[in-house]
């Protein structure tokens, strides 16, 4: 046997080990995948074509949950929630996010400090978050009303207990929340931009304004990209915040998807029903994740 086959017989040999120990590291991941993500949602699945409520026996109605959800007004109200919800706080958490990594980056005096305060609400518990929220809009003792008072506001928002300003009231939350996690992600893609083309830009003539339109921007598009595809899916799933601050009223004011299955499932054990409703919310996030794939790419060609 020639020494070149024996070093490629060797060679093959480490492959196909290295190959089992990647195996060996990935089968943990992989089991809990198959377990809490793939056999829940194939149950789902099936289970939206049923009646099933977990006591009595489960019967297949086909497609009569899906019809069934578009009469049904709590639905639809829920799901324009929703989409006014993630209109509402994804461009917001967007833009700031990457205004405020741009201030931390140029340098900022103590932007240290700032970066610690802007992250802390990101961190915190959502639950304690919340709380504190809520005691802020407090109708009759609240922070925010009593400075819109001391301003001569004299009939300041109920806030939470009003229709027309609760879902805005969490989305005001929500988007102070955000921007601290989103603003690391930038942060992290600005210091991959190369110097020399802000020197270029520099010697062009160009302001700050400039060099953040035609320079920071455009690199940071796929950073962009991705912050805008997880803030999205986040706002689509939004559940506690709602859940704990208003229980999606007052009414069904601020009642979203998310919680619209949960009232269905766990609320009125209607679980054949309410994984309708998953499924009607996993196609809705899978349809806007394909368009902005599908956008992404034309702006790459």
């Amino acid at each position: 046997m020639s020494k070149t086959n024996t070093k490629k017989k060797k060679s093959a040999a480490i492959i196909r080990r290295n190959r089992r120990k990647a195996y060996l590291f990935l089968m943990p991941n992989f089991i809990g995948f198959i377990v809490f993500t793939l056999i829940p949602v194939a149950m789902a699945l099936f289970y939206s074509f049923t009646n099933y409520d977990g006591n009595r026996r489960m019967d297949f109605l086909g497609l009569s949950n899906f019809l069934k959800l578009f009469h049904d007004s709590s639905f639809t109200i829920s799901l324009r929630n929703t989409i006014v919800y993630t209109i509402g706080t994804v461009p917001l958490i967007i833009l700031f996010s990457l205004l405020v990594s741009v201030l931390m980056n140029n340098g900022i005096k103590g932007a240290s400090v700032y970066r610690a305060i802007m992250l802390f609400p990101h961190i915190a518990s959502i639950v304690a978050v919340t709380v504190v929220w809520q005691f802020l809009y407090n109708a009759k003792s609240g922070p925010i009303n009593q400075i819109l008072r001391s301003i001569g506001v004299s009939n300041p928002p109920s806030w939470l207990s009003d229709e027309k300003t609760a879902l805005i009231a969490v989305m005001i939350m929500i988007v102070w929340k955000g921007i601290g996690y989103y603003m690391i992600i930038y942060l992290a893609g600005l210091k991959g931009i190369p110097a020399d083309q802000y020197e270029a830009a520099t010697m062009d003539g160009a302001n700050t304004w400039e060099k953040l339109i035609y320079v920071t921007v455009p690199n940071l598009r796929p950073v962009t990209f991705y912050a805008t595809i997880m803030c999205i899916i986040n706002s689509f799933q939004v559940f506690t915040p709602i859940y704990v601050m208003t229980k999606g009223g007052p009414g069904r004011a601020t009642s979203v998807l998310v919680l619209k299955i949960y009232e269905d499932a766990f609320v009125n054990y209607k679980f054949g029903y309410a994984s309708a409703e998953a499924m009607i919310l996993f196609l809705l996030i899978l349809i806007v994740t394909l368009i902005q794939f599908y956008h992404n790419k034309k702006l790459e060609a």
